[in-house]
């Protein structure tokens, strides 16, 4: 018996390399005007009858009052004409995400669960999550791309859910601004308080980070748009050195995302063997190492100033020995990389354990030796499932055994 999935065979044992979108996005009667280019918003204006030689400047006015005032009414748009903001209200809004939930970790992470609307109306909602992490020396978001995902990952929680469907840059701008909201972060508001958070002077989210639910590169048109809006200097200005595009290695988009978003890049690699790679991230069957890894040397503008981040979970037994961390040295030679080693963080029902801290550090004086010095960070927000491959859009019920054990493990940390 066989299983043919994406035109290609498959034994029954082996993990399916992609899953197929069971829903898509349709655009409600009254769309939201979040995540729109400056060209989009021009054509959106036009069609409600806004003169052309009026278009560029008032163009320039709602992108204010989106991106830097974070306006959630067209009310609050005070130099737009009265006339105008009710015919804007009468067509467009300015919706962003509905939060569902919020957790804040002992560590200070915050992660949010997110509501977005079904295919059709009356239809179940769609849900993502998205995590804040404030460090001392930044503050990151963990941005979604998609409800569930594409891949199948076997040490990732998200890899266990279903593909839903794809998100729209709106979407994806959208968490950006949720979380602008929940911190107190746009022009003439108050600031959020609480554990990790700076009270004045720094910025709070100062990285992004294209590491949430889904693989970006299946989503690419959106997620690329979406981060032209973010990185705009006139709106909420993060530069493109401070986000990161993370893939489980979709090799032919690799090149564009460099030509067309220009973002730094970060590769999930995990495994310095075909074989191995094959069970831990079974895209590699498809794209395995050696195509990855060209892909790489090719990235536009890769350079020493700006490297690739190659991601490594570190799992007991698996891919953890010093005979792994040398092989990883070795394959990366040549490439301008730093190498991001990821405790494995623990989620119910999983096979995998995380290294020991002993193997973790002779493991990371390998990689430190060999001159790609990266440091490994204590894993945030273990206790509330917002560290890294645990997030997932279903709400998980844990028992109160489980919750114990997850902020146990995370005070230990």
């Amino acid at each position: 018996m066989t299983i043919v999935l994406d035109n290609t065979t498959q034994a029954p044992t082996e993990p399916a390399i992609e899953k197929t979108a069971l829903e898509r996005f349709v655009v409600p009667e009254k769309p939201s005007l979040v995540g729109l280019s400056r060209a989009a918003l021009a054509q959106a204006l036009g069609a409600i009858g806004v003169e052309p030689s009026q278009q560029k400047m008032r163009v320039q006015q709602l992108w204010h009052w989106l991106y830097v005032r974070g306006a959630t009414e067209f009310e609050q748009m005070t130099s737009v004409s009265k006339p105008l903001r009710a015919t804007l209200a009468a067509n467009f809004t300015l919706a962003r995400p509905e939060i569902v939930a919020e957790q804040v970790s002992v560590d200070g992470t915050r992660k949010w669960l997110l509501r977005l609307p079904g295919e059709q109306a009356g239809d179940l909602p769609h849900e993502v999550e998205c995590v804040y992490i404030p460090e001392v020396d930044r503050g990151t978001l963990c941005v979604s791309s998609q409800v569930g995902c594409t891949l199948n990952c076997s040490f990732c929680h998200t890899g266990t859910q279903r593909l839903v469907r794809n998100l729209t840059a709106g979407e994806i701008v959208g968490q950006i601004m949720i979380a602008r909201d929940r911190l107190g972060e746009w022009l003439d508001t108050e600031r959020a308080k609480g554990p990790g958070l700076p009270t004045e002077g720094e910025r709070l989210i100062t990285n992004v980070v294209m590491m949430g639910m889904g693989e970006p590169l299946y989503n690419f048109e959106a997620v690329r748009d979406a981060l032209l809006v973010v990185s705009d200097g006139d709106g909420l200005g993060i530069s493109k050195r401070r986000i990161t595009l993370s893939t489980s290695g979709v090799v032919p988009m690799i090149a564009r995302a460099g030509a067309e978003i220009g973002t730094m890049l970060a590769v999930s690699l995990h495994a310095v063997r075909n074989e191995l790679r094959d069970q831990l991230v079974p895209l590699n069957r498809k794209y395995p190492i050696e195509q990855l890894l060209d892909a790489c040397r090719n990235y536009p503008g890769l350079s020493n100033a700006r490297r690739i981040t190659f991601e490594y979970v570190m799992l007991k037994g698996v891919n953890d020995s010093a005979a792994d961390a040398k092989a990883l040295v070795r394959l990366l030679a040549g490439i301008p990389a730093k190498i991001n080693l990821i405790p494995f963080n623990p989620w119910p029902g999983t096979k995998y354990e995380c290294s020991d801290w002993q193997q973790i550090e002779k493991f990371s004086e390998i990689i430190f030796n060999a001159g790609y010095a990266s440091p490994v960070r204590t894993p945030r927000g273990r206790d509330i499932l917002a560290a890294c491959g645990q997030l997932k859009s279903a709400t998980e019920k844990l028992s109160a055994r489980e919750r114990l054990a997850l902020r146990a493990m995370a005070m230990t940390d």
